[in-house]
This record gives structure tokens, sequence and C-alpha cells, in this order.
């Protein structure tokens, strides 16, 4: 069984759904990323979203956009995102960590390469926000050859037919972005989400992550009455953002704003 696997089956024997936070690995500098993802973990985190810094990333909002370029600037690339990775793992060998990013840098060094390294490393899944499963065949192999999963995105516009495209390729869980745009958008709809899911959940038995709109505890409650997991992002970048000069205050602040979502999570559900 995965990681990703085992660690849902907890959390419902448990009745409980997963937190999962963002943040771009090498964001303000590559020296704290490892200290990041375990407080985080410390906070209540269960599953870990890492960012792959990408010169263009399209689907994210200014927020998680600036985060790149902070972590570019120490020319933060996909190697040595899996090195984090694998330092986290000398401390940590049951917290999945899903690696969230584009294509171009993974075609670059190949999918056999990529996906290789990534399971030395001790990564658990891909999300690969612009390959549709269409022409995701060959990246699908090389992740599967190596035991991990691929986090497919559903957005609100998906109909039932593309939904079922996506769910017979996904593994590990679906990831539904609970807004039109980017990350950081506002206005979530719960009615909305929760109408949504239960279309997701007729084309597969995976767990549903909700992401994109996940801005506080109370918001993150209210999601995890519908969804078995809660995807928080660019709130938290933007604390990352705010204490870019003072970088030894990002893992307390991060671990505060989680432990708070984890807490409200608890109690409502």
């Amino acid at each position: 069984m995965s990681r990703i696997a085992a660690k849902f089956e907890s959390l419902r024997a448990q009745g409980r759904k997963a937190l999962i936070p963002y943040v771009t690995a090498g964001d303000p500098k590559p020296g704290i990323t490892v200290s990041i993802m375990h407080a985080m973990v410390e906070a209540g985190a269960d599953i870990i979203e890492l960012g792959v810094p990408f010169s263009d990333p399209m689907a994210d909002g200014p927020v998680i956009q600036r985060a790149s370029e902070r972590a570019l600037v120490h020319h933060t690339s996909l190697r040595d995102v899996m090195a984090m990775v694998r330092e986290f793992r000398t401390d940590n060998q049951g917290t999945p960590v899903v690696l969230m990013g584009y294509l171009n840098p993974i075609e670059v060094m190949g999918y056999e390469i990529f996906a290789a390294a990534a399971e030395e490393a001790g990564v658990d899944a891909a999300l690969t926000v612009d390959i549709p499963p269409e022409e995701a065949g060959e990246l699908l192999s090389a992740l599967e050859k190596h035991g991990l999963n691929a986090i497919f995105l559903v957005a609100p516009t998906s109909i039932e037919s593309r939904i079922e495209t996506i769910c017979k390729v996904a593994s590990g869980f679906v990831y539904y972005v609970s807004l039109k745009g980017v990350t950081g958008a506002s206005n979530l709809d719960l009615d909305a989400v929760k109408q949504k899911l239960d279309e997701i959940r007729k084309a597969t038995d995976l767990p549903i992550g909700v992401g994109f709109g996940i801005k506080d505890a109370a918001t993150a409650a209210a999601v995890s009455q519908v969804a078995d997991a809660v995807v928080v992002g660019s709130a938290l970048v933007n604390q990352v953002e705010a204490l870019a000069d003072t970088p030894d205050a990002i893992a307390p602040a991060l671990a505060a704003s989680l432990v708070e979502m984890r807490q409200a999570m608890d109690a409502i559900n």
C-alpha cells in the first residue's frame, strides 16, 4: 500500500480528514524548506504538497508565481527539490510528499529518470498541472513503474465524460479545483463544491481533495465536511512572502496557521 493510501485509510478509521499544505520548495531560500516541512507535520499536516519552482506557472495566481520567482533566484531545480525530500525522509518516513509542478522540467529530465529519482528520494506522487490524461501515457507508465501516484485536477467546468477520463488514470487522490481561475482566487461556494464532489464520486472511489479557495480555519473546516482532504496553498505562501526577510519566523507562523485549521477541521467532523 502506498503512503498516500495508507494515510487516507488511517484518517478514515479515525473519522478525520486530510490537511494538505502547499509550499514552494526553495522559497524564500532553499535551506529552510525541510525545516518548514517538518514544522507543518508537527502542526497537523497529513500530506505535504511541495511546489517545484517554474518560470511560467500558468495555473498559479500572483502569490505563488512570486514564490517561484523567489526560489528561482537561488536556481532551485527539480533535482534540488528531490534532494529536499530525501533530507526530509531522514527523519520522516511516514508523511506522503506530492511534487506539484509543470511538465517542462520533468520532460527535460526524462520521464524514466524523473520517476526513478523521485522514488529514490522518497516522493510519493506527482501532480503535473499542464499535462492532460490523453497525453500522459509515457509519464504515467514511468510513475507506475516506480510506485508513484499520479494526481490529476478536476475543474468546476469538467463535464461528466471528462471527469470519467481523468479518474480512470488518477491514483492516490483526485484534486478538485474549487474555483474557476487561478490559485488564490476567492468566493468559495460550498454548495457548488459539494454538488461537484458528488459527481466526481460517481466516477471514482479515490479520496477527493479540494483546493484553490482555502483561506483560513473556518474555510478549511467547512470544506472538510464535504471533502476527504483540504489543500491550502496561497494563504500559507502569503505568510512566507510577508516573512521572507525574517526566514526563521516562517516555520512557526505556518505551523500556527495549520494548528488552527487542524483543530477546526477535527472539531467539526
